[in-house]
């Protein structure tokens, strides 16, 4: 075997795989990052947004009932393109596994801008649904978002296609930290495998440029995904992950503001919410560019829905699904909703329509599913320990994909303290 170039080599440039690769370069450690996405300027456009995101069988996938699930394929991963929220993280959940990131969380905490939004920054539209939701009685507040506010000017739109004023936290942020600790990148590689010898994960295999390459490692990280990370374990050994997942259903519910305009056009999706914990769904506010209000409205035959973007009041009910299905071996998703899982939307979509009908919203109508960050495709306690290790030594995962149970919220936050907490594992610094 080669003598190993790196300490570690990590697959995937995501929260949980840019987070180990800071965390590593900064005790100075050799890091590797593979990406299979680019990793070019963020530009901020539909383009770029496309291609990283939207290309069907590759970052747009669709289930057997016509759900669309997006992930993307970029350096910084899906943090690119999603909406900056920070929700609490299930330390409970991850303790009954016996990990503990309290520290590592808290240590995130002081390190990011995790704040709710300024009031000025908290525009009319989701003002007027907050103010509806507390009408009625929901515990709706400003929530927690991951953006570095003192940047932000009013004449900035939000970053849905990519925020090129650094204005929203992303993880391209750690990747390049980790690459001026010393750490290399390498782009548009796609791993084929992890290479196993007498047991233990020793580097990687990958294309990039039609070339077939390897690299070698002390250890190995895989951090592609809910549907990435699945697919290389198994084409490196491991049998019986990519099963049983969630994929945190959502609708969104939408109506016409009775007096006009309400939207500024630098709307900040996810200003305000509230969890129903107990019914198993989160409500957001949820402003969205023109052109998917257009694509919500036209999908569900509302016309006249369509090119009223400025006066769209929306609401996102984002539901914690049960657990099935299966990734596929090309990386396609076979998933099915559950009667639970269509009860917990359809009663969400209904306070949602309360709410809006409450904030003076008319023409009020739902649009169809969508998902969100798969995960739960291999499971602490079930194919990894405490210190997400496989049962190929000197193998580990971190990203959503290690989630135990289902869950139902963003999980940028969670796996910013997951990947502190195998970093330092790794280093020694924690058992």
């Amino acid at each position: 075997m080669p003598q190993p170039t790196y300490d570690a080599i990590v697959i995937g440039t995501g929260p949980g795989g840019a987070t180990v690769a800071r965390e590593m370069s900064r005790r100075n450690k050799r890091v590797l990052m593979l990406e299979r996405g680019p990793g070019g300027p963020i530009r901020g456009n539909l383009r770029q947004y496309i291609v990283e995101q939207c290309v069907p069988g590759k970052s747009l996938l669709i289930t057997e009932q016509g759900l669309a699930m997006v992930r993307a394929m970029t350096v910084g991963g899906s943090s690119l393109f999603y909406y900056a929220t920070a929700f609490p993280v299930p330390f409970d959940m991850l303790e009954r596994q016996g990990i503990d990131i309290r520290d590592e969380v808290a240590e995130a905490r002081r390190e990011l801008p995790i704040a709710p939004l300024k009031e000025e920054m908290i525009t009319p539209a989701a003002g007027r649904i907050m103010e509806a939701a507390r009408d009625l009685g929901y515990p709706w507040n400003p929530l927690d978002k991951i953006m570095y506010q003192d940047r932000w000017k009013p004449e900035f739109p939000f970053g849905y296609y990519g925020d090129p004023h650094g204005v929203k936290w992303s993880s391209r942020m750690f990747v390049r930290e980790a690459q001026r600790n010393g750490a290399d990148l390498a782009a548009r590689a796609r791993v084929t495998r992890v290479i196993v010898e007498k047991g233990a994960a020793v580097g990687v295999e990958y294309l990039q440029k039609g070339a077939l390459k390897k690299a070698f490692a002390e250890r190995v990280i895989v951090s592609a995904g809910g549907i990435g990370s699945p697919a290389i374990l198994r084409k490196s050994g491991i049998r019986g992950v990519g099963r049983d997942f969630f994929f945190d259903p959502l609708v969104t519910v939408c109506g016409e503001c009775a007096e006009g305009q309400i939207k500024q056009g630098n709307e900040i999706p996810m200003s305000t919410g509230c969890h129903m914990e107990e019914e198993g769904y989160v409500m957001t506010d949820m402003a969205v560019p023109d052109i998917l209000d257009n694509l919500f409205a036209a999908g569900v035959l509302r016309p006249k829905g369509c090119f009223r973007s400025s006066r769209t009041l929306r609401i996102m009910v984002k539901a914690r699904d049960d657990l099935g299905g299966r990734v596929t071996a090309g990386e396609g998703i076979r998933k099915k909703l559950s009667a639970t899982d269509r009860r917990k939307l359809l009663r969400g979509a209904e306070r949602a329509k309360s709410i809006l009908e409450r904030a003076g919203a008319r023409n009020i109508y739902r649009t169809g599913y969508l998902a969100a960050h798969p995960g739960g495709t291999v499971k602490i306690g079930e194919h990894l320990d405490a210190r997400l290790s496989t049962r190929i030594d000197r193998l580990h995962v971190c990203d959503c994909s290690v989630i135990p149970e289902p869950w139902g919220l963003p999980p940028t936050l969670t796996l910013i303290g997951l990947g502190k907490h195998l970093a330092r594992v790794l280093c020694g610094e924690k058992k």
